[in-house]
């Protein structure tokens, strides 16, 4: 069962995707989307997750330059759209808009109270910064770019968190992801996991570089962190 929600801040309303578990009470994951606003893929993603007993919600975070995006990695014009959302994104904005959908997420109607966030590409760094300024309960990053700019901010991440990372990511070169990598080693409550071969965005649902082998052992690890701790 799925719905469409809105969620209020001080600067206005924007829209979320919610995918419904059969049976609650039950943890609520915040799912941050791509540069390709809330399409298929990311609803996919929330449809396999209400399917593993989870709440999620998917909010809108190009809502402040134009509600509804929704594209695919699938054409040259729908990249350029991307690319265009993506630079003129409001970093700062964006974790204060997940910081409200993390609250909403928390009392939605058969949430447990728990919350996790995870999120793809420029959602694994949000998912990051959400994890180190906003306190979730958990986190999961899938290949964050330029998550090795904010290293810096790992000090602040409290709760637990896994990273996914491509060894042949072409937007997260060898030296960034090492520097994520050996930035996390410094802390216990973060897992790092890279995954041989792999490019950016491994894990997205039909996308030019999906691989299936590698995108289900990283989701049944992010499922099971999941339920290990949010109940």
């Amino acid at each position: 069962m799925n719905e469409r929600i809105k969620i209020d801040t001080p600067d206005g309303s924007f829209g979320a995707y919610v995918a419904k578990p059969a049976t609650t009470p039950a943890p609520a994951i915040v799912v941050i989307q791509e540069i390709f606003g809330i399409n298929a893929d990311l609803r996919e993603t929330c449809d396999q997750l209400a399917a593993q007993g989870f709440i999620a919600i998917c909010p809108d975070l190009f809502w402040r330059m134009q509600p509804g995006v929704e594209l695919t990695d699938q054409s040259k014009a729908e990249w350029a759209k991307a690319m265009e959302f993506y630079q003129k994104f409001d970093i700062d904005k964006g974790v204060e808009d997940i910081g409200a959908a993390l609250q909403t997420a928390r009392t939605y109607a058969g949430s447990n109270g728990k919350v996790g966030v995870m999120g793809f590409c420029l959602g694994g760094l949000m998912t990051f910064l959400t994890a180190a300024r906003k306190e979730p309960d958990a986190a999961a990053a899938y290949y964050g770019g330029r998550t090795n700019e904010y290293v810096s901010e790992f000090k602040s991440v409290s709760c637990p968190m896994i990273m996914h990372l491509g060894e042949a990511d072409e937007y997260i070169p060898p030296p960034a992801r090492e520097k994520i990598t050996k930035a996390a080693e410094e802390h216990a409550n973060v897992t790092v996991y890279t995954y041989a071969g792999q490019n950016h965005a491994f894990a997205r649902h039909r996308g030019t570089h999906y691989d299936a082998a590698s995108a289900k052992l990283a989701n049944q690890r992010t499922f099971e962190f999941f339920k290990k701790h949010l109940g």
